[in-house]
């Protein structure tokens, strides 16, 4: 098979480096795309300066109308969008649908969010030495913007770091995951088609080695990376980016409390806990529940998991497909085998083939066990009784993440209280953390990251405040 080119400067590009990429569910390799190195490195970055004065240039209308033509060829090609999602990521059809109908969405948001970018008045005659003269600040582009994009979310990612980079006046490089390129390169064509400027457009397959190199270069002004705590954190000690956001997942809560809704509350567990096979990074991992209703919650939690269909994401009857990897499977497989050894029991789930881990879901679980203080990001789910709900916050915060949490109770008193002690980026009320709408400031505190996506607060990390003091 020929090598998908890479996009360089608005240009296909064949490298000598090719990259596999293996359909998650077969294992079968479904595409070759070639890989950028050093040179290529260099290259994009020198194309990207050019490019982010060209954008710098162009009107916050313009800019709109193009985002609204993405959109537009996004609808149009919704189909292979979803295909290639699905192939390429394992991400059961339905799910793939709901991503790139929410990509379209981001990139309507980030279209009309170009024309909100305010100046601000300062009154300089309340002093003075300012009668006389008119003190604006103007937020202008940053210049080049590095986005690094995770695997499970391979378009709606994109999205959200390249919709805001370009509705501000940015350059911007997208360096897509290794195991789900090919919905990046797609993207890519789409800006072009778009009619993005070419020295603005870049999608580059690379090593780890070449992304670090494009994240130390002085000429990238923003890095905004989703993915691993590890790396990401990493990336932030050594990249020279003035603006740095860090999206870097968790391990997600719930709490379910005497008067909620059990019946409601199973329900939006089981969808995120197992929704794309838990590969999410708000994906529900910790159920806390109040001791006097946790045999009804959890015989319903167990009795939903048990009534998911296993398989080919391509099926439109499958709830739970694969992970990306064998590798992950057998990681996750793990701390399954681990937490069973230090006491926990599995009542349902806990299988796996080289393919696909079931549907798992454990109970005394202590706070120290891998399945409760990492970031598991499979479709593995503990629940743990409470007493008092003082407690159950207690556990909640007794993380090193805090990205978001989700409480089901019917006492606005007790919700306030959760919304003002729960340490995380947001905290939902009568639903599960794994909830999210395009338009919301999204991101967490301690190790979960740094910074807020959604188009209008990606933008605010995108640009810069330049004040302006005008004498008459």
């Amino acid at each position: 098979m020929d090598p998908r080119p890479l996009i360089l400067g608005g240009t296909l590009k064949i490298t000598s480096s090719v990259l596999p990429v293996h359909n998650p569910y077969s294992g079968e390799i479904i595409a070759e795309v070639c890989t950028g190195g050093p040179d290529e490195a260099e290259a994009v970055l020198s194309i990207a300066e050019q490019g982010a004065n060209r954008m710098a240039t162009i009107p916050a209308h313009t800019r709109s109308a193009m985002l609204h033509r993405l959109a537009s060829l996004m609808e149009e090609e919704a189909e292979e969008l979803t295909s290639l999602i699905v192939r390429e990521g394992g991400k059961v059809r339905r799910y793939a649908a709901a991503e790139v109908t929410r990509a379209i969405g981001t990139i309507r948001i980030s279209a009309e969010e170009a024309v909100r970018i305010h100046d601000t008045m300062v009154p300089m005659d309340g002093y003075p030495a300012g009668e006389g003269r008119t003190g604006m600040i103007f937020r202008v582009p940053v210049g080049i913007v590095l986005a690094i994009t995770p695997f499970n979310l391979p378009l709606n990612q994109i999205c959200h770091k390249a919709g805001p980079a370009y509705a501000a006046g940015n350059a911007c490089i997208i360096k897509p995951p290794s195991a789900t390129p090919l919905t990046a390169l797609k993207f890519g064509e789409l800006l072009l088609r778009a009619g993005f400027p070419k020295e603005a457009v870049h999608v580059i397959p690379c090593s780890t080695t070449v992304a670090e190199k494009l994240a130390i270069d002085k000429r990238v002004s923003c890095l905004s990376f989703t993915g691993s705590p590890a790396v990401g954190w990493h990336l932030r000690h050594i990249t020279n980016a003035r603006h740095v956001t860090l999206e870097l997942g968790g391990n997600a809560a719930v709490i379910v409390h005497e008067d909620a809704d059990l019946i409601h509350a199973a329900s939006r567990i089981v969808e995120g806990a197992y929704s794309h096979a838990g590969q999410v990074c708000i994906s529900v991992q910790r159920v806390f529940v109040h001791r006097s209703v946790l045999t009804m919650l959890t015989d319903e939690i167990v009795s939903r998991s048990k009534a998911l269909q296993i398989g080919d994401p391509e099926d439109p009857k499958t709830d739970v497909g694969p992970m990306i990897s064998p590798d992950k499977v057998a990681e996750a497989y793990s701390r399954i085998h681990d937490a069973e050894v230090k006491g926990a029991k599995i009542l349902c789930g806990g299988t796996a083939t080289d393919r696909i881990l079931s549907p798992t879901v454990l109970v005394h679980t202590t706070p120290d066990m891998s399945v409760n203080c990492d970031e598991v990001f499979a479709p593995i789910v503990t629940i743990t009784p409470y007493d008092s709900f003082e407690e159950a916050i207690e556990m909640v915060n007794a993380s090193r993440f805090g990205l978001q949490a989700g409480v089901f109770t019917k006492d606005i008193s007790r919700a306030m209280y959760a919304c003002r002690t729960i340490c995380c980026g947001a905290v939902v009320i009568g639903d599960i953390p794994t909830f999210r709408i395009d338009c919301m400031p999204y991101g967490g505190v301690k190790e979960s990251g740094i910074g807020r996506e959604g188009p209008k607060w990606a933008i605010r990390e995108m640009t810069e405040e330049r004040f302006i003091i005008v004498s008459s």
